[in-house]
């Protein structure tokens, strides 16, 4: 059974490192700062900036979890996608669910907040405003992530300069250097108004207020580089969030009397009309209402992005019908998953309590979170060696322990309310999978390969899935791929051989290097190698592949056969014949698997291009066939001539040459020979040579002997 489905291809990645930033902040300021404060102090007193405080600290484990799941499987669908595949469609469809629900409530919340914060200043229907807003960032997200994110920047730019001014103007008052620091309130009186229980109670409470951070995974398939983007984007900012939550909450308790703050549900320009006061008539007020403005509307903007990949990616798992997983070729955006939504938070602002939503997106949030520790836990010990994550998790697994048990104390305290509401939608999650799903799918999550007793449910489409995944990530930067390409040995063949004497001949070229090595072992487990369905591909090679204490580094052997070489593979319980021209041997040492595993990806991405048996074949000489493996934007290669640029070049020996940091000459073509290049080795006129590193320095070198090929 085919378990997802094509709708239009993928989503464009566009996104870079601010992007990430502005949508992990934008999905965190707006209630959390604007509104709960007050809410929030009238549980627990003047110790609400240490709930706040708590609350982030607690947040880090979440946050690690979610890096590290989303540098390994960067999907649409965020939570749902990391706890199907770690555990299956069941949990997977409960916890999206949940995370959906609560990021779209919180998003509509945010938009009848963003109406409260206007009515300070004009008279309007405050419900009426939030639909029409809804409306707008439904068009502008259907229009696409990038044009999304755009707003988005421009939102958090001036929430965050807003937010210092705040800040700042209100610590210079307090301390008397600008304006009345008479009307600092008596300091953290009362500091624990409901004992210890009432400040874990609050922990709970204003946990909804970080909950944005994680949401960037919803999106992660449309990040560029996410290996790198997603855990430094949400590094900072959980960092900055953390620094204004508190410092800006703190700033009220010390400013606003406790019992007004308790029941303000506009504690920040409150206290902006005391602290800011030394401005120009409103202006400081003005200030904070274009801030809550800016915050309201990112949450709501950056709320709606994420939370329609959510029904998008149970639409490809078939948890959902087929229209929710379409995507429309002409934008590359999920249109209907995105009017669905809209058309959730519309009904929400019309219709529900605004307290309530609070309680319930912050006992989801727990949940999920908690669920997500427990993903890491499993993805890892899976054991699946197509789980390659750029971001591992520190502390591991004593981080992902904390954050259950941390999730699991601050449920306690949540609210019986907010625990049944949510065990409704879990039971009614469960029903709609059990009823809907199970007939669409027979996917098992990875919780099936941890226990081996469990062994004849392991899901062999699950490390197909991760091995795709792997291939489209492709290298990181610290993977040596094209030297080791440039320095490999070529074997071409141009009689019949059998597949051990090719195996023996790849090995005998690994012992020069390694002269320990049990030759006729290592031809034997080549050998075997080549019959698993990673290494055989129908373009006509092969990539046998072995992980040996012996190796340093990893190496490959490449052989061609022009004639050809017939290889039985095993495929779907059927035996049949490939005719092979392409050998790959590949050895790496046991303590990578991971480059290893990219390694062998990489290989596969350039055998599978257009016509690629025909180009192996047709190539003229050693040079060729590595240039055909080598990224040509990461590629040059010179003919060193006189009468052209690189006439500069003949007679200089190779350690004298002052090319850009980050180039290497791989390999020299002079006559009928190559040479490896070493620093005494001089070059002449004919001499063909290849130089490899990084794109901006390939393109250097290209300008510079621009007419020289």
């Amino acid at each position: 059974m085919t378990e997802t489905i094509s709708t239009g291809g993928k989503l464009k990645k566009e996104l870079g490192l601010f992007d990430v930033y502005a949508i992990c902040t934008g999905a965190m300021f707006s209630s959390g700062f604007f509104l709960l404060p007050g809410l929030a102090a009238a549980q627990t007193g003047a110790s609400v900036a240490l709930a706040y405080l708590i609350a982030g600290i607690l947040m880090l484990p979440a946050m690690f979890s979610m890096a590290e799941l989303s540098t390994a499987m960067p999907r649409a669908g965020g939570d749902y996608y990391f706890l199907d595949r770690a555990m299956g469609p069941l949990i997977g469809t409960i916890g999206g669910t949940g995370t959906y629900l609560a990021l779209t409530l919180k998003s509509a919340f945010a938009l009848i907040g963003m109406g409260a914060y206007l009515a300070l200043f004009v008279n309007i229907d405050i419900r009426l405003v939030a639909v029409t807003l809804t409306f707008a960032f439904m068009l502008i997200n259907i229009f696409g992530a990038k044009e999304t994110t755009g707003l988005q920047r421009i939102l958090i730019v001036v929430l965050v300069t807003v937010m210092a001014v705040f800040i700042g103007g209100g610590v210079a008052n307090m301390f008397g250097w600008v304006g009345d620091s008479t009307i600092v309130n008596e300091p953290l009186t009362p500091f624990l108004s409901d004992g210890v229980a009432g400040l874990l109670g609050t922990v709970g409470f204003v946990f909804v207020s970080y909950a944005g951070l994680t949401k960037i995974a919803s999106v992660s398939e449309e990040i560029k580089n996410p290996g790198h983007n997603i855990p430094l984007g949400m590094m900072i900012s959980i960092i900055s969030a953390t620094i204004i939550y508190v410092l800006g909450v703190l700033l009220m308790t010390w400013i606003l009397p406790m019992n007004e703050f308790n029941e303000s549900l506009t504690p920040v320009a409150d206290a902006a009309e005391r602290t800011l006061g030394f401005l120009p008539g409103d202006l400081g007020v003005l200030f904070i209402v274009a801030a809550a403005m800016a915050a309201f509307a990112s949450t709501g903007n950056a709320g709606l992005l994420a939370a329609s990949r959510y029904p998008m990616a149970k639409g490809r798992d078939r948890l959902l019908p087929r229209p929710f997983a379409r995507i429309d070729p002409r934008t590359s955006t999920p249109v209907f998953a995105i009017v669905f939504t809209s058309g959730l938070m519309i009904f929400a602002i019309l219709a529900l309590d605004e307290s309530a939503i609070a309680k319930v997106a912050s006992t989801f949030q727990l949940l999920i979170f908690m669920l997500v520790n427990v993903a890491v836990i499993v993805m890892r010990e899976s054991r699946i060696e197509f789980y390659d994550p750029v971001y591992r998790t520190p502390f591991y697994p004593y981080m992902q322990v904390g954050g259950v048990l941390a999730s699991l104390l601050l449920l306690s305290y949540i609210g019986a309310d907010a625990l049944a509401l949510t065990l409704v939608v879990v039971s009614l999650s469960a029903v709609w999978y059990f009823y809907y799903a199970t007939r669409r799918t027979v996917r098992h999550g990875a919780v099936f390969h941890w226990f081996a007793n469990l062994g004849e449910r392991r899901y062999q489409g699950l490390e197909d899935e991760m091995y795709m995944i792997l291939r489209e990530k492709g290298l990181r930067e610290e993977d040596p791929f094209d030297e080791i390409i440039a320095r490999a040995p070529i074997i071409d063949l141009d009689n019949s051989v059998s597949p051990i004497d090719i195996a023996r001949l790849a090995t005998d070229e690994f012992a020069k290097k390694h002269p320990e090595i049990d030759r006729e072992r290592m031809a034997g487990d080549f050998i075997k190698s080549m019959q698993n369905n990673y290494t055989l591909v129908r373009a006509g090679a092969t990539i046998p592949n072995l992980r040996t204490n012996a190796a340093k580094l990893t190496e490959i052997v490449i052989v061609r056969s022009r004639v050809g070489v017939l290889l039985n593979h095993d495929s779907d319980e059927t035996t049949e014949q490939v005719r092979v021209h392409a050998f790959f041997f590949v050895i790496s040492p046991d303590t990578n698997p991971g480059q290893h595993l990219r390694f062998l990806a990489q290989l596969v991405n350039h055998i599978e291009i257009e016509d690629f048996s025909h180009i192996w074949l047709k190539a003229a000489d050693e040079q060729e066939l590595k240039e055909i493996m080598i990224h040509n934007e990461r590629m040059l290669t010179l003919c060193i001539e006189t009468g052209t640029r690189t006439a500069s070049l003949v007679g200089k020996a190779m350690r004298d040459l002052r090319f850009p940091e980050g180039t290497l000459i791989a390999l020299i073509r002079r006559h009928d020979r190559v040479l490896i290049p070493r620093g005494s080795t001089m070059l002449h006129e004919g001499d063909r040579v290849t130089i490899i590193g990084d794109v901006e320095s390939v393109q250097a070198l290209t300008r510079q002997f621009a007419d020289a090929s």
